[in-house]
């Protein structure tokens, strides 16, 4: 069995709005209330997919969750009236959310060389920190069910109690000599108590390694550094991402960098550390640019390449710090930028618009990979269903309901996927 790294890219839905629901968030806050593109945005979706299978990658896709969400509006007796305040306003776009899309949080994922009963585990994530997206993982598990539906292979897990937040991929790394060697897990948590929440719970993290069957001694459980999260860095993958043999850190990314950089070389001595300094990035400009929400990726060749968004190559000191790092010889030997900036703008870079998942692609619904083809055919989709602009004032009404719920049932017929409608 042929494992390598699948991305699956959450194809922006067409209720994508600007309502600055994620506290903590920097992005999303400043850019509450302003009109979004959500056919442009998912248009930099799939442009952001064609560019990876023009790499040689396999590439896969995720389909937008149903919204407006009936369900979450009755049970917040919403259902047919107007928000008396801005709270109800807020629980209103909440229902609304297209934040599904950010993948990266879709789930954790363990490959079957990690695993004790040698498959690929999967847990939804249950996102409890934020209203708009606790309403996400049963949705996200019949999807997950489907596209990993082959029990030989795979095992999907529904969500770990909520008493304990999970935020799936995007506070977890994996690092390996190769994508289909076994790997070391390292699980990154933070500690309650600062101006912003500390989304992933430390237990949360050790349940889904209990539950996907991990080696205690190939798992790696690390504080995030409080002055990350209160800076911006909701999650571990705005300072820091890792693809095989390879982490790419911002200094402050750890509470205890040394050892957290000790703990990786004496479980992987393969190990090679990409550490920016703060003296050459500042933790500031590292999040607003989102240069570490990236895509750390082996080419097929075997170099290694990082796609960035444009807003981390036209900041002057990453772009100064990435040029340096070019003309060395560390292990990351392309810098690739990409458009996404309707995601940006929203608070969500390359990592977290697409979930990695090591397997065998012959062992997925095919209905859920990409090929340029396919990639047109969507295309054609979104630019005739998917609103061209949205208001936050929209929100709510019936005409923009009734589009964004014919949108998603066009693209779920063009994927030939009637069990999610």
């Amino acid at each position: 069995m042929a494992l390598l790294e699948i991305n699956f890219d959450g194809l922006v839905g067409p209720s994508h709005n600007y309502a600055g629901l994620s506290l903590g968030n920097l992005a999303s806050a400043n850019h509450a209330g302003q009109v979004s593109y959500p056919r442009a945005a998912a248009l930099q979706g799939l442009a952001k997919m064609r560019h990876n299978l023009d790499l040689g990658l396999v590439q896969g896709l995720f389909a937008p969750l149903p919204r407006p969400n009936p369900g979450l509006l009755a049970a917040l007796g919403l259902a047919g009236q107007e928000p008396a305040d801005e709270a109800e306003r807020r629980l209103r776009a909440a229902a609304w959310s297209a934040s599904a899309m950010w993948t990266a949080n879709a789930a954790t994922v363990s490959p079957a060389p990690d695993t004790a009963d040698g498959r690929c585990h999967l847990s939804a994530a249950n996102l409890v920190t934020m209203p708009h997206r606790a309403q996400e993982w049963p949705d996200t598990v019949r999807q997950l069910r489907l596209a990993f539906g082959d029990a030989a292979h795979f095992a999907v897990h529904d969500a770990v109690p909520p008493c304990f937040g999970d935020e799936g991929a995007a506070n977890h790394m994996r690092m390996a000599t190769s994508h289909g060697a076994a790997g070391l897990e390292i699980f990154v948590y933070g500690r309650p108590g600062g101006a912003f929440p500390a989304r992933q719970h430390e237990q949360a993290s050790r349940a889904i390694a209990r539950v996907h069957g991990l080696d205690p001694a190939r798992c790696l459980f690390v504080e995030q550094a409080p002055e990350a999260i209160a800076a911006g860095a909701f999650h571990n993958d705005v300072v820091a991402v890792a693809n095989e043999r390879v982490l790419f850190t911002h200094e402050q990314a750890f509470a205890d960098p040394e050892g957290t950089y000790a703990a990786i070389r004496d479980r992987l001595p393969e190990a090679e550390i990409v550490v920016v300094p703060a003296s050459a990035v500042s933790l500031a400009d590292a999040i607003k640019s989102y240069l570490f929400n990236a895509q750390l990726l082996t080419l097929p060749g075997g170099e290694m390449a990082l796609v960035i968004p444009l807003e981390a190559w036209e900041t002057p000191s990453v772009r100064g710090w990435l040029d340096t790092m070019l003309a060395g010889n560390g292990p990351i030997r392309q810098v690739l930028p990409v458009d996404v900036r309707q995601s940006m703008a929203n608070g969500g870079g390359p990592a977290c618009l697409r979930l990695r998942v090591v397997a065998d692609p012959a062992t997925v619904d095919p209905r859920f990979l990409l090929d340029n083809r396919r990639i047109d055919q969507l295309e054609q989709v979104v630019a005739a269903h998917w609103p061209e602009q949205i208001d936050a004032a929209d929100l709510g009404r019936p005409a923009l309901a009734s589009t964004v719920i014919a949108a998603r049932a066009a693209l779920l017929d063009a994927l030939g996927l009637p069990e999610l409608h």
